[in-house]
């Protein structure tokens, strides 16, 4: 009996907390709250991307290109024929 008293108790303040919560979040109030802080917040980034200071390129010449050279002979090592020397 206490037990079904206990769980009646918790349903009824789950239920009152989700429909606590789902009338604020709904109400006429806080979407306008949302609605202007979408504003300020556009608003604000237009502002500050005007007072971004805008950086020289200073990435000009910075890769060198070697050109590679096929004279060399380089020695050809051969795994099996190593193990062979031992």
């Amino acid at each position: 009996m206490l037990k079904e008293i206990k769980y009646l108790i918790f349903i009824v303040i789950i239920t009152l907390f989700i429909f606590f919560i789902g009338k604020y979040y709904f109400s006429d109030e806080n979407i306008k709250k949302s609605y202007r802080s979408y504003k300020n917040i556009n608003e604000k980034i237009k502002i500050y991307s005007k007072e971004l200071p805008i950086l020289e390129n200073d990435t000009k010449d910075v890769i060198e290109y070697v050109k590679q050279t096929n004279g060399k002979k380089k020695k050809k090592f051969n795994f099996w024929k190593l193990l062979e020397n031992d």
